[in-house]
């Protein structure tokens, strides 16, 4: 086993890595199916909350799927603040306010697949 130290938007994880397969399979074995596709992400559309845009974009730092929303429209902010809650690969990622200011809109709902870069919300 190897353990590594992983920080994620300033959060820090340990994880235990083990070698080897897990899942007693031997290591010749063929895959029995082919790997799915990444889901691709839905076309961009107009803000779902809000209606105006403000001018401080909140985007995903990771591609993964809207776990939960922790801020609304009209909420006051300061830097660091949660916005949304992504989830990648069974982690939850928080993505934070850049700067300080008031949520102007909300681009997404909750379990919307993102890609890295996409526009979550906007702040004023």
């Amino acid at each position: 086993m190897k353990n590594y130290t992983i920080t994620v938007n300033g959060n820090v994880y340990d994880v235990v890595v083990e070698e080897g397969a897990s899942t007693g399979a031997p290591a010749t074995a063929a895959p029995k199916a082919a790997p799915k596709a990444a889901p691709k992400a839905a076309p961009a559309a107009a803000p779902k909350a809000g209606g105006a845009q403000g001018s401080i974009r909140v985007e995903a730092g990771a591609a993964g799927k809207v776990f939960k929303l922790e801020a609304s429209v009209g909420q006051a902010l300061k830097a660091g603040d949660p916005v949304i809650i992504l989830e990648a690969m069974k982690m939850e990622i928080p993505v934070v306010a850049p700067k300080d200011g008031t949520v102007a809109s909300i681009d997404v709902a909750v379990g919307d697949p993102v890609e890295a870069g996409a526009l979550l919300a906007t702040l004023n």
